[in-house]
């Protein structure tokens, strides 16, 4: 059956006050379902004359705005809590690559190119200070530090996270230019080894920040520790 075309164009007719107040009576748990209606509409001020003050309607919105910061609250924690879980299964996945490495060459490969792709960053560099004032054997991927860089970095802590840095060469070679947030973490290899550091850089500003937990980043840190010293038949 065909629709006149008059009818498509007609209005809709107006919903009134008081087909709303009788909806709302046959449906008692109608705002119970939906109680981010309330937060739209105004609680009614009852009046008691001249010289009284009614706190109701202030209660009301000082509640309102309570749940409205707890909501946020909720939906912050909730968003932390899915960004951790990732960062977690990152982490896993990066062992489990570094413990598949076949050679010393093969784990330095993956420490500065797989991590990089399984972090989501864009540089993942492994350094090394000069022992003695002479660096170590080359190996490709491996930056040499100057003797005493890392303490001068790092201090008495064992990780630096930075929102907001410029990429240094030393640390980062070339890929330097890249960087605008990074995390630094100390390397102790052996009692015979020099310190180390192992470094992840963003091109994004404040992926990387002091307030974030730094855990996992450790965790990873020492078991790289116990992959190079397993292949350089070194002790703890």
């Amino acid at each position: 059956m065909s629709q006149n075309p008059e009818d498509a164009l007609a209005p809709a007719p107006r919903i009134t006050a008081a087909q709303v107040v009788d909806y709302l009576k046959r449906h008692p748990t109608f705002l119970q379902r939906h109680p981010e209606l309330l937060d739209s509409q105004m609680a009614p001020a009852r009046s008691h004359g001249d010289g009284v003050v009614d706190l109701q309607q202030f209660m009301v919105e000082r509640l309102r705005r309570d749940l409205t910061r707890l909501r946020g609250l909720q939906d912050e924690l909730v968003a932390n809590s899915r960004d951790n879980l990732s960062t977690q299964d990152r982490i896993h996945r990066s062992i489990l690559a570094l413990l598949d490495a076949e050679s010393f060459e093969h784990l330095i490969e993956i420490v500065t190119t797989d991590l990089a792709v399984l972090l989501d960053v864009d540089v993942a560099a492994l350094c090394v200070e000069a022992a003695n004032g002479s660096p170590p054997r080359s190996v490709e991927g491996v930056q040499v530090l100057p003797g005493g860089f890392v303490d001068k970095l790092l201090g008495s802590g064992e990780v630096l996270l930075r929102d907001d840095a410029d990429g240094d060469e030393t640390i980062f070679g070339p890929a330097a230019g890249l960087v605008r947030s990074d995390a630094l973490i100390r390397l102790t290899v052996g009692r015979s080894a020099p310190p180390g550091l192992l470094v992840f850089g963003t091109r994004h500003p404040g992926y990387f920040n002091p307030g974030q937990g730094t855990e996992l980043l450790s965790f990873l840190a020492r078991v790289i520790e116990h992959c190079l010293r397993q292949w350089l038949g070194l002790r703890a």
